[in-house]
This record gives C-alpha cells, structure tokens and sequence, in this order.
C-alpha cells in the first residue's frame, strides 16, 4: 500500500483531497439543474460524485493492497459515470459551457490521479508476489 510514513490518513491522498473537492463542485453545479432534475441527472451526479472520495477512502481504510484496489477500481468508475453525467447536462444545457470546462477538467484530474494511485499499488502487488 502507500507508504505510511508520509500518508497516515486517507486524508493524505491527493486523489482522495481531489475527488472531495470535486464532490463539494458538483452539488454547487447541480443545485442551478431544474427542479425536474432534483431525483434524476442532478441526484445522479451527486450520487457518483460522492462515490469517488468514498471509495477511496473506504479502500484506505481495509488496509490490504487488493481490497484498495477493488476500491479504486469503484471510484474510477464513479469518475467515468460522473464523465459521462456531466456531458449529458451540457447536452441538455443544464450546464453552461462556463460551468461545465473546469468540472470536467476536475473531473479529468480525479481520473488521472486515480489511475496513477491504480498503477502503483499494481506495481507493489506484482512486486511483492514476485519476491
């Protein structure tokens, strides 16, 4: 797992301090969504978006590397569902095209700080079962 010397708390973790800031984005963006939306795109992207930091903290927290993993694997789909939610709003013009750039680049950046944290503890896991 990560080395516990420098990340003592999920807290710690970049993708997690990401992922929770673009949780807060999202339910800012979507409170704007039409009341129509409250229980459909709008319920589902913060549903998705709360999912992320979630599961990656929830992942920290079973300290084994394969069930981090399994979490991370869940986040990562949040993250592409949240991708797609997003795109969707813009299509419908829930979003403007203002307020819809920086979500998906946050959206983008907790994608790749995710996988990057995917990679590595895959890395450790192939490392420590081949010694």
């Amino acid at each position: 797992m990560a080395d516990r010397t420098q990340v003592r708390t999920y807290q710690d973790l970049i993708a997690w301090q990401k992922a929770f800031d673009l949780c807060a984005d999202v339910y800012h963006a979507t409170k704007r969504f039409p009341r129509s939306e409250v229980y459909g795109l709008a319920g589902q992207m913060q549903r998705a978006a709360v999912s992320i930091p979630s599961n990656i903290a929830e992942g920290f927290g079973r300290r084994t590397t394969p069930d981090f993993l399994r979490s991370l694997y869940i986040a990562y789909g949040s993250i592409c569902e949240l991708q797609t939610q997003a795109l969707l709003a813009v299509k419908l013009c829930f979003l403007t095209e203002n307020e819809s750039g920086p979500l998906l680049q946050k959206i983008g950046d907790a994608e790749r700080l995710t996988k990057a944290l995917i990679r590595a503890l895959e890395r450790k896991l192939s490392s420590d079962t081949s010694t």
